[in-house]
């Protein structure tokens, strides 16, 4: 499984890049707004900067939801860097303009998708990953395991190379249920991400161990 985080904070990226396992980063003009990055040219600015942190796919979305719109704002946005990746919605004049995309060579997520009718549309448009949310399925009493589930069952019943990324990743519980049921990517914050790594028995065997050594060695 590949580990993108979400978000546009220099910071968290730059520490999830130090841990080592970080593969991409997702971002979207929300997380943009709260890192008070607003305009075009700082906007651009900010994604070449995150580009050069990260060796990996950027996720960079489209503001416009007519296609016109979108591929003029898609084709200024893949030629800013080679890790970028068009974000675009899962609306029909997105499908439209991932399609395009795709014969281009351009690398696409259709993002927003909250059923599976929505990531076959998006797949057999070309898309090269597409972002069901999890999380705010959950908030509304909805599966957003089972939905992956759903979609990875479809996916390789036809063998689309279209890749399912986890989005809306809330703790660590759904990036480990997400990487059971074969999901290719997950994105979320920092924290679960780093809360991966804490169990309270961890943390007992070390300082038993490091009491142990103390002992020994005076």
């Amino acid at each position: 499984m590949k580990f993108f985080i979400d978000t546009a904070n220099l910071s968290d990226i730059k520490e999830a890049y130090s841990l080592g396992i970080l593969d991409g980063v997702t971002t979207n003009p929300s997380l943009m707004a709260k890192e008070g990055i607003a305009g075009y040219d700082a906007v651009m600015k900010h994604y070449l900067t995150i580009c050069e942190i990260v060796d990996g796919p950027v996720s960079a979305e489209v503001i416009a939801t007519d296609f016109e719109g979108m591929v003029r704002e898609g084709e200024a946005l893949a030629a800013l860097h080679s890790n970028i990746v068009v974000k675009i919605p899962m609306i029909l004049e997105g499908i439209k303009a991932i399609k395009y995309f795709s014969k281009k060579g351009i690398r696409t997520n259709c993002t927003l998708i909250f059923s599976a009718g929505q990531a076959l549309l998006a797949a057999k448009a070309g898309a090269t990953y597409i972002s069901p949310f999890l999380g705010r399925l959950d908030d509304v009493s909805t599966s957003g395991t089972g939905l992956i589930q759903q979609i990875r069952l479809i996916f390789d019943n036809y063998g689309f190379e279209t890749e399912i990324l986890a989005a809306s990743v809330r703790h660590p519980m759904h990036i480990i249920e997400c990487a059971e049921i074969g999901a290719d990517v997950m994105t979320g914050p920092l924290s679960a991400i780093k809360a991966l790594a804490n169990h309270p028995l961890t943390d007992i065997g070390l300082q038993q161990f490091l009491a142990d050594h103390a002992k020994v060695n005076g």
